[in-house]
């Protein structure tokens, strides 16, 4: 039989119950998610998914919002009514 070994790592708090909760609802535990993922990345040589930056949360687009909410509590917004992306006409 395989040797076995303990593996610790920091999470925040909030995350680490949101996983036991999901793992939960799927009918595992963390240690059988974490060791599916641990097999799956030595089987497939591989993340096995997508890791990649939301351009959402770039440097510029945040300063960007936060210059927004600034003017917002300054009460200096002014917003103008537009037209959705893809709304139909009726």
């Amino acid at each position: 039989m395989a040797q076995i070994v303990n593996i610790n790592f920091r999470m925040d708090a909030d995350l680490k119950k949101s996983m036991e909760q999901t793992c939960s609802e799927l009918g595992m535990s963390m240690t059988t998610a974490f060791t599916i993922f641990a097999k799956k990345v030595s089987r497939e040589k591989r993340i096995p998914f997508d890791v990649s930056i939301d351009p959402f949360y770039s440097e510029s687009n945040m300063r960007y919002l936060e210059d927004i909410a600034c003017d917002i509590a300054q009460g200096q917004a002014h917003f103008s009514e537009h037209e959705l992306i893809g709304e139909d006409e009726s």
